[in-house]
């Protein structure tokens, strides 16, 4: 008696609380947004302010990517199912810090020079990382919405875990990039690393999908 009392005495997320946690999520993404706005008209990223810019915008970039796949486990260690739903909020914002990361660079410190940016990726492997990682956020992005999960049906799942191959080129890219300081992009390599040992049976899984589709099209009769 008194467990099944506990059970029913449980709290749980209700579809207010859901939208209010949305509302809090784009509260604080607009305040960093801020953030970056007056910092940069008050000189508060230094001496070489484009770099600052895009540091500011890959770690927010990276932050809410952490948060957006805390998501699901935060959500099943507490029972609170509906908690996900606030999930694909968190992977646009990660996309949109990583748009603004990459139009930084590609305006900025690049003047929008093609033939320089295909130089550069083609000579800096840590450009050629991150420009796989961004591809894959862009994707997930584009297939967010639920009319494109319902087409794509099992397919979607499929693409979405994909995320964790961004999830581990992110923090990589950040560390290549820099030359001193590599305290930061090592931790973030770090929790990177804790989340994909945190789903590790799932990640197992996927792989082996993987592997299972790629040998199924090497056997296939031409």
């Amino acid at each position: 008696m008194a467990s099944t009392s506990t059970n029913n005495s449980r709290f749980k997320l209700k579809p207010q609380h859901i939208t209010w946690l949305k509302v809090l999520i784009h509260s604080i993404s607009l305040l960093f947004v801020a953030i970056l706005i007056i910092q940069t008209f008050n000189g508060g990223f230094g001496a070489d302010p484009v770099k600052g810019i895009e540091h500011y915008t890959g770690k927010a970039a990276l932050n809410t990517l952490f948060l957006t796949l805390l998501t699901s486990p935060i959500a099943r260690w507490g029972k609170q199912a509906t908690l996900v739903k606030v999930r694909r909020v968190l992977g646009l914002y990660s996309f949109f810090w990583a748009l603004l990361h990459l139009t930084i660079y590609v305006s900025l410190d690049l003047g929008f020079d093609w033939a320089l940016i295909g130089e550069e990726i083609i000579q800096r492997p840590y450009l050629a990382i991150g420009a796989v990682s961004w591809v894959i956020l862009l994707l997930l992005t584009l297939t967010s919405t639920q009319k494109i999960q319902r087409k794509l049906g099992t397919r979607w799942q499929q693409l979405h875990n994909w995320v964790y191959v961004a999830l581990l080129l992110s923090p990589i890219h950040y560390l290549w990039s820099v030359k001193s300081g590599i305290t930061e992009p090592v931790i973030y390599l770090i929790v990177a690393c804790a989340l994909l040992y945190w789903r590790k049976d799932k990640l197992k899984r996927w792989l082996s999908q993987l592997g299972n589709s790629r040998n199924q099209k090497t056997s296939m009769p031409s």
